[in-house]
């Protein structure tokens, strides 16, 4: 739910918009508690985010509580961040985005946030993550050496995000990864892609200070296929298996309708929780032609998204 400039997608939910409806009928059908967003346009008053979930309770699904914080997207550099030789363009920002707040994350939730508690790794320079795998072209920094200097991990954001539920506290580590690809023999974001799927681990191993040893949920769109497609995909595959987490749909398949036979459909949404969490059922709700549902993928024509809602039903 991105749109070509900030506000606009406030003025199309003001308005009734098709896309909203459709996006609204997944996630009610499906009701989660905890619902994370992404692809969705900031404001800094979380109008649009409202705004969406008005649209949501209309559907008889209420959340009391959203959160929020502003994504790299569009935020400017004044360099040249992608090694075009052109300056200003939407790839020489902190994360790729016509404008400040473009395609950002969001969270609804039935239960209170601990917002006070919560952690923003978003500012963190590429280079400051431990064993940071930065681009270099004939033995120097790519694009620059200053570019390296000022760059930040978080093609959006890396949230850590503690949930007062009823039963006791969850703690949600949300992101969205930039695409492995549309780069050079370099491999800037491909690199870039594998370092923000690896920042987890870091994390949990304590990198930053000490963690929720346990009752926390690894969420978000790493954009990699641990099997298929492009990009460093042993980093997805590493964070799937890695022993702290389990992988509830490890069978599943693909998240993403994309164009066939390039890149295709892929698996690229993940919701990973922690070891100590039951896990009761799991799924990705993506009903083909015919099947029942299929029809709530779309409203007036408009598709929801491309992206596939994934859930998992889980208790502690």
């Amino acid at each position: 739910m991105s749109r070509r400039g900030p506000g606009v997608l406030l003025r199309d939910l003001t308005r009734g918009d098709d896309q909203a409806r459709a996006v609204a009928q997944v996630i009610a059908h499906r009701a989660p508690d905890i619902l994370v967003l992404q692809g969705l346009d900031y404001d800094a008053d979380l109008l649009a985010l409202a705004a969406l979930r008005d649209v949501i309770a209309d559907l008889g699904l209420t959340y009391k509580h959203l959160f929020a914080l502003p994504p790299n997207t569009g935020v400017r550099t004044g360099l040249d961040m992608d090694g075009d030789g052109r300056l200003g363009t939407a790839a020489d920002a902190q994360g790729y985005g016509r404008f400040r707040g473009a395609d950002g994350m969001a969270v609804l939730s039935r239960w209170p946030f601990l917002a006070a508690e919560a952690q923003n790794f978003s500012d963190l320079l590429w280079r400051d993550l431990p064993d940071a795998q930065m681009p270099h072209v004939n033995g120097a920094p790519f694009p620059s050496r200053e570019a390296q200097a000022v760059q930040r991990l978080s093609s959006v954001g890396h949230w850590v995000l503690p949930i007062a539920h009823p039963d006791g506290e969850l703690t949600l580590l949300t992101f969205a990864a930039g695409p492995p690809v549309f780069d050079g023999p370099e491999d800037r974001n491909g690199l870039r892609n594998a370092d923000e799927i690896r920042f987890w681990q870091v994390y949990l191993d304590e990198a930053f200070g000490p963690v929720p040893k346990n009752r926390f949920v690894i969420v978000g769109n790493a954009n990699l296929d641990p099997r298929n497609g492009d990009g460093r995909r042993q980093t997805i595959a590493a964070l799937i298996s890695d022993p702290r987490v389990q992988d509830p749909l490890v069978d599943a398949g693909p998240t993403v309708d994309w164009a066939e036979p390039k890149p295709g459909d892929l698996r690229v949404s993940y919701v990973l929780p922690s070891r100590d969490l039951r896990v009761h059922a799991a799924g990705i709700f993506w009903p083909r032609v015919g099947a029942q549902g299929h029809e709530l993928l779309s409203f007036g024509g408009v598709e929801a998204s491309r992206h596939k809602l994934v859930w998992i039903d889980i208790s502690f």
